[in-house]
This record gives C-alpha cells, sequence and structure tokens, in this order.
C-alpha cells in the first residue's frame, strides 16, 4: 500500500499515489497534517462534471488538512491523470464505484481512522456522494457543496433545442460505441444559446476561473451520458443517509436549481442547510464556504469522541 510522508517534511505539493479500481488506476494526491500520532478523519473527495482534482479542489484540500484532517484527492477514471479508455468517458455507476474504491482505499491507510471517512463532493459529484453514502452507512459524514440532486430540474434549464440536439449525439454515441467506434464527444460548457451540456450565463467564465494553466481538463465528454443523465436523481436518496450531512447551497444557481438541493436537505435525518446569495461558481472562491464546512467537521467529530468516551 502506498504510505506517503513526504508531505510532511515540506513539499509543496502533495505527493500522488494510484489507487486501484476496476483494473485501472487512480491518480489521487494525499494531504496530511503536519503532526502526526492519532489516527485521524479522512476527508475523499472528486470534482463535479468533467472537472479534474486541480481545478480549484487543492484550496478545499488544504484547508481540511491544515484543520487536521487526511485529504484524499482523485481523478475518476477516464479524466485527468487517472488511466482508462476512452478518454472523457463520463459514466455515472464508474464515477460511484470510484468514490467507493478509494474509500476503501482510505480506510487502509497509515495515520487514517477507517470509521471516520468523510465524503465531500461538489455540483456533480456533490450527487455522488449522497448516492454513495445512502448505500455505506460507515460513512461518518457528508459534504454536499451546490450538488446536482435532481436531472429533471437541471434538464430544465437546458434549451429544448440544445437538449434534444445533445440527446441525439447520445444515440450517436451509443450506437457506434456497440460498434467499437471511437466516442462521439461534446462540449461540456459553452456561451449561452451555444451547442453545450452547461449553458448558464456564469458556466463558461465560472469554469475559466477553476481552471489553471496546468490543468489535465478537456471541455468535452462522451455524449452518451446524455441517454442515462435524465434518469439520475441522487437527491431522492438522502433520506436514506443516517450520518451528519452538511449541503451548502447557491440560492442564485441555474446549473444545479437550488430548489430540489433543499428539499434533499430537509429529506435528510441528519441534515444541515447553509444558504450561500450567490450562483454555483462562486462558492469555489468563498472563504467562508471552507470555514463553514470545517466547522461542521468539528461539531460532528466533537460528537463522535464524546459519544466514544
Amino acid at each position: 500500500m502506498d504510505t506517503p510522508t513526504d508531505y510532511l517534511l515540506g513539499m509543496t505539493t502533495p505527493p500522488e499515489v494510484r489507487i486501484p479500481a476496476a483494473g485501472e488506476a487512480l491518480a489521487a494526491y494525499v494531504y496530511r497534517p503536519h503532526a502526526g500520532g492519532r489516527a485521524r478523519p479522512c476527508v475523499v473527495m472528486a470534482h463535479g462534471f468533467s472537472a479534474t482534482r486541480d481545478d480549484g479542489l487543492p484550496a478545499y484540500a488544504e484547508a481540511f488538512r491544515d484543520a487536521g484532517y487526511v485529504v484524499v484527492l482523485f481523478d475518476y477514471r477516464h479524466f485527468g491523470a487517472s488511466t482508462g479508455m476512452p478518454r472523457q468517458l463520463l459514466d455515472i455507476g464508474r464515477q460511484l464505484d470510484d468514490y467507493r474504491a478509494v474509500v476503501a482505499w482510505a480506510r487502509r491507510l497509515d495515520g487514517v481512522d477507517p470509521d471516520r471517512i468523510v465524503l465531500w463532493g461538489s455540483s456533480f459529484s456533490g450527487g455522488h456522494v449522497l448516492a454513495v453514502a445512502a448505500d455505506d452507512p460507515r460513512i461518518a459524514a457528508v459534504i454536499a457543496q451546490a450538488p446536482f440532486t435532481d436531472s429533471i430540474a437541471a434538464l430544465r434549464e437546458v434549451p429544448l433545442r440544445t437538449a434534444a440536439a445533445l440527446t441525439l449525439a447520445g444515440l450517436r454515441d451509443q450506437l457506434g460505441a456497440w460498434r467499437g467506434r471511437p466516442p462521439r464527444l461534446v462540449p461540456a460548457v459553452g456561451v449561452p444559446g451555444s451547442y453545450a451540456a452547461l449553458t448558464a450565463p456564469d458556466a463558461k467564465p465560472g469554469f475559466e476561473a477553476l481552471v489553471g494553466p496546468g490543468s489535465l481538463w478537456r471541455n468535452e465528454f462522451a455524449a452518451r451520458l446524455m441517454l442515462r443523465f435524465p434518469f439520475y436523481r441522487p437527491g431522492r436518496k438522502a433520506g436514506r443517509l443516517r450520518m451528519p450531512l452538511l449541503v451548502c447551497v447557491c440560492d442564485g444557481d441555474t446549473t444545479t436549481p437550488p430548489g430540489p438541493t433543499i428539499e434533499a436537505a430537509h429529506r435528510a435525518p441528519r441534515g444541515e442547510l447553509r444558504h450561500y446569495p450567490y450562483g454555483h461558481f462562486d462558492i469555489y472562491h468563498d472563504p467562508q464556504v471552507k470555514a463553514d464546512q470545517i466547522d461542521f467537521l468539528r461539531r460532528v467529530f466533537a460528537a463522535d469522541v464524546a459519544d466514544r468516551a
């Protein structure tokens, strides 16, 4: 097992590890607090729709690390620095399995308390963490930021002409896949009125603000997703979560509309809802959000310690 420790010695970037997943290798960064000693909680993180681990997420990982948590930040199969062919294949089931693979790996990692694993997700992965936690009662806590919770609400924000074109591309891509052809790739993000999955006014500038010069993000994904996307409604599973859940909702969000997200937070037995007065992408740049998430974890694990006393 990889047991990265170099980051404790003052490295400016976290060490990279490779985590096995269904015959492929997930590229992940492991962040460790500077103080060693007791086994610590671990936050498992991945990004949203088509994005990679380097796109705005290291600042969150560093904040959690500085607060005393181990963090594992990974790329899904087919994206970023992880392996998997074809590239840019956004398969919901595989991404859920990738979260599960990383959780299982983190539970065996030196210095991690296997019963204090936290799932963190944002946007599309904010829905993933709800789905994964619903089937794993051992998860200690969940943080879902501007989460995708309901495909029906999200599709209402997509112009009908664009939705029809993406669905047609999805059909052609799936037919091609069955015949062994390369994927038919379509844009993930574009300006309003363009042919892309995300075309809200803040989508293109929001992505551009997250993607740095060294990012492996590509503005494309395999269109076959659009045949499955309408049936993905992870917010419906919130009622099955028995662990503490923090939902950070953006009240001006037109990419992952807040209505179903608010309902999901209220459905969760131990759900906690925080509102932020802006759109989908602004949340990545607000230091208060990180502070609120760290405060949530401190309260969760303070109660956990009390329960064990």
